[in-house]
């Protein structure tokens, strides 16, 4: 229920997720109730049970439903439009089903007073089927205008007319119960009128909706909230009689007034932007927090003390423990919706996020109230039986009398109490906003210097933006011009079909990260002076993914210090005058103990000529120097990813999936293809398959080829393919080393989520300048220091290299050693039986490799002794590119 609600409160930040949300609320949650419920009150109201032989089948209806729902958002999730047609398909079936059968008990059953209610329970269950069928189409994907035509249908249909229509019959009688008063005279007569009103108002707004006429729709709603309007005033005269005593009365209340503030709301919307699919979207909390979950949580809290039982003593009990901090809650929450409900320009995002926290909160404290009851009422019905068993008669009811009287003596204590209850709530979303606006000041429009020169007039107008990010690493526009005062609100529009972006300002105000295709929208607060924004995705902002913000006056004149200088890529460091975290890297260390070396040994190529790996990107905490733990990504969660080792004319299939928060690609050099889609960028949660044959031998690298190359590379994202030469002969010991260099700086404010234990992230900047952080054998400064490779004198020895980059190549020497065979590039170069070398006397000291070449080299140690490996560009290895091998009898 947390997650849940949570997510719901931070809806405009991850769209896709929110209608998932959304219909796990109102299917899964708010139908399967409803199905509960209005077969429990139409056996009350009846006075009629279901038949033995008919219950089984309601429970079929309800996991039917369940199970459908459960089924939906895996289409919904995996975008399989057959799956969601099928759930849909189901789900209206089962309450077909389930209006049918309440129908039946009404004609089965003796007349009774209220037999109108169950007949309109019967008629609100029609409606979802019906919306259901909207609900398929839109599974198709249809352009608008008519998906934002259907939508509303399925919208109307579903939340107005199932669920609006059902809530408000059952207050008809459950409301004077809640409040322990008899019902308004006139309930019966408004009722005959207010729940045609709302069903012919939900059926006229589906039919305008489908037919885009907005006249008819805004008519329908026009009737929907009349209809809703008498409900209300029926619960307001008989609250009238006796005001409610806690949260359950409350909440219920309130959700009846924020169904008909939506409503309204819903009406202005399409008479002012038409049949828009913004219109429901922009009412998505105040009719799910504000009118759902308020009016079922409401009536959960009174009905299920009632319905369990135990006894009159158990069930005020029972109710009373539900009902603690009941005043404070509602108000808590009421406040945190309608501060979340307003436009995103009027409310900091801080504010924003903290308001639907405490909110998220408020909501979640049922849960454990609620078992708390439960509890209650299981020790009050153990009790109870165990006095029947016993002979005994249950403690008769209190005096009527005396509990009137104590009930009036305690009237004034209660009205105190809920009073500061009332107090309490406020000033808890006081408190709220306060921190928001403390945390980032700017958004609110408050500046910090407090100088009279600085001092900026809010005009409280909003200049609002649509930005786009483009696959060629740019926002458009790059710059926006704001007049000074006025609130500034971005729509970022995320256009790369791969790449995770978002947007963030100096000032703290965010979008948060925006998948390929959605939306988001920042508020950037009041513009009093020049503002900086980036993408704090690393790399993006070095590659020119800045904006700039300035305000300017009536005349269009820039106001204050522009600072242009500021947002080009060159100033793009997360911050490049920090103290590089390998600075003070003690090279004889040895790896950190939760450090596993990466064993350099070679194995021979598998007896396969089809090789199949998955390769799963994923973004990890990994050590790379002894006390230096970064943000890698990698392939298979390891910094250097998988070998791959084959013949010419075998074929490799690789299945690429990015289990990362940004796009990521895989380019295989090994591989005589069309980069156009096996190298494409794939956004976060999808897959694709590379298949290539090896038509040349060689040792090849492979690599993220997602820009920027160079961070990629840099965080980890490469790897080796070695395909033998033809006759390549047998040796005693067979290594590999893949030489990378790293460039790093400490993590920034603006980069979230980054993995438990980092302390180091790559920096752009520093790849740019060119001076690495560290270079590396396999992915870690001196592990090779400590574990050695080994050997024994006289061993034939081939050791692979491979200069992985991004932008430093290797001359690979082995101090004390000289090669008598050295393979560069696909040729041999140097072979003690090659023409070119005649008498095998000829030999090698360095393998020199620019950045993305390799080959092997062989030698043999006459002598016991430890020799050290080393990149002889000494600046190098000094930074980490050397090692040892161990040479013992």
């Amino acid at each position: 229920m947390i997650a849940l609600l949570l997510v719901i409160g931070f809806h405009r930040w991850i769209p896709d997720t929110r209608w998932l949300m959304v219909h796990m609320v109102t299917l899964g949650l708010i139908t399967t109730s409803i199905m509960v419920w209005s077969q429990h009150f139409t056996e009350a109201l009846l006075h009629h049970r279901l038949a033995d032989g008919e219950r089984p089948r309601q429970i079929v209806r309800i996991y039917g439903v369940t199970a459908g729902t459960v089924v939906l958002m895996v289409g919904m999730l995996a975008d399989w439009w057959w799956l969601t047609l099928v759930s849909a398909t189901v789900i209206g079936g089962l309450l077909t089903w389930h209006g049918v059968s309440l129908l039946g008990q009404v004609r089965v059953a003796l007349p009774a007073r209220f037999g109108m209610t169950v007949r309109w329970y019967a008629v609100a269950a029609f409606f979802l089927p019906v919306g259901a069928i909207f609900g398929a189409i839109l599974a198709l994907e249809p352009a608008d205008p008519w998906h934002s035509r259907f939508l509303l249908a399925h919208q109307t249909l579903n939340v107005l007319g199932f669920v609006g229509l059902t809530v408000s019959a059952t207050l008809l009688t459950l409301w004077p119960t809640m409040v322990r008063t008899r019902m308004e005279d006139t309930a019966t007569t408004l009722s005959r009128v207010a729940l045609p009103a709302m069903a012919a108002g939900s059926l006229v707004a589906a039919g305008g909706s489908v037919g885009g006429w907005v006249p008819v729709v805004v008519s329908g709603l026009f009737s929907y909230a009349v209809g809703v309007a008498l409900i209300g005033w029926i619960m307001l005269r008989t609250g009238m009689r006796k005001l409610p005593e806690g949260y359950m009365g409350w909440s219920v209340a309130s959700g009846i007034a924020w169904l008909f503030i939506t409503v309204v709301l819903a009406l202005i919307l399409v008479a002012a932007r038409g049949l828009h699919a913004s219109v429901m979207g922009a009412l998505t909390i105040p009719f799910v927090a504000g009118f759902l979950l308020q009016t079922l949580l409401g009536a959960m809290s009174y009905i299920l003390p009632s319905t369990m039982g135990g006894g009159p003593t158990t069930v005020r009990a029972s109710l009373a423990a539900i009902n603690r901090g009941g005043i404070y809650r509602v108000t808590v929450l009421n406040l945190c919706i309608a501060l979340f409900a307003l436009p995103s320009g009027m409310l900091p995002s801080w504010v924003r996020a903290l308001v639907s926290i405490v909110g998220a909160v408020a909501f979640a404290a049922f849960l454990p109230l609620m078992i708390s009851s439960a509890k209650i009422s299981v020790a009050g019905r153990r009790r109870l039986m165990a006095q029947r068993a016993g002979g005994g008669q249950p403690p008769a009811p209190a005096n009527a009398d005396a509990d009137d009287a104590d009930a009036a003596a305690a009237e004034p204590k209660h009205q105190t109490h809920a009073l500061r209850q009332l107090v309490a709530g406020v000033l808890t979303v006081v408190l709220a906003v306060g921190a928001g606006i403390a945390v980032a000041p700017q958004s609110a429009g408050l500046g910090l210097s407090g100088s009279a020169e600085n001092a900026v007039q809010a005009t409280g107008n909003t200049t609002e933006v649509t930005m786009h990010a483009h696959q060629d690493m740019r926002f458009d526009p790059a710059e926006i011009q704001v007049p000074v005062g006025d609130r500034l609100v971005i729509t970022l529009v995320n256009d790369d079909p791969a790449n995770v972006h978002d947007l963030v300002f100096a000032n703290g105000a965010t979008s948060g990260r925006v998948n390929p295709g959605e939306t988001a929208e920042v508020d950037a607060g009041i513009i009093t002076e020049a503002l900086e924004g980036w993408c704090s995705v690393i790399g993006h902002r070095s590659m020119g993914m800045t904006v700039a913000v300035i305000p300017v006056d009536s005349h269009g004149n820039p106001v204050g210090s522009v600072g242009h200088e500021n947002h080009g890529a060159g100033a793009a460091s997360s911050a490049d005058d920090l103290q590089d975290p390998a600075a003070e890297v003690d090279f004889n260390a040895a790896p950190g103990e939760a450090f596993t070396v990466r064993d350099p040994a070679l194995g021979p190529a598998p007896n396969e000529t089809v090789h199949e790996l998955a390769l799963d990107v994923q973004e990890v905490a990994r050590e790379v120097a002894p006390g230096v733990t970064m943000d890698a990504w990698t392939f298979n969660g390891d910094y250097t990813g998988p070998t791959l080792r084959g013949a010419v004319g075998d074929v490799f299939e690789v299945t690429l999936t990015n289990s990362g928060s940004m796009g990521h690609s895989v380019d295989f050099h090994a591989g005589d293809v069309s980069p156009d889609q096996t190298m494409r960028t794939i956004a976060p949660g999808e897959s694709l398959v590379y298949r290539f044959e090896a038509v040349r031998s060689g040792i090849w690298l492979y690599h993220c080829a997602t820009a920027p190359m160079s961070t990629h590379v840099a965080a980890g994202m490469f790897g080796a393919v070695i395909i033998d030469p033809p006759d390549l002969p047998r040796v005693d010991r067979e290594y590999l080393l893949v030489q990378n260099e790293t460039y790093l700086t400490v993590p920034s404010a603006d980069q979230p989520d980054l993995p438990e234990g980092v302390d180091a992230v790559v920096d752009p900047v520093g790849i740019a300048a060119g001076t690495p952080s560290l270079t590396m054998f396999n992915g870690h400064a001196t592990q090779y220091m400590h574990e050695k490779l080994l050997a024994r004198p006289n061993e034939r020895v081939r050791i692979w290299v491979l200069a992985a980059g991004p932008s430093k190549g290797t001359s690979f020497h082995v101090v004390g050693g000289q090669f008598d065979t050295v393979y560069k590039e696909g040729a041999y170069l140097l072979s003690p039986s090659s023409p070119e070398n005649p008498g095998g006397t000829g030999g090698a000291q360095a393998l020199d490799l620019a950045p993305a070449q390799g080959g092997f080299v062989e030698m043999s140690f006459p002598e016991a002794g430890t020799y050290t490996f080393v990149n002889h560009s000494f600046a190098e290895a000094e930074r980490g590119a050397r090692g040892q091998i161990e040479v013992a009898q």
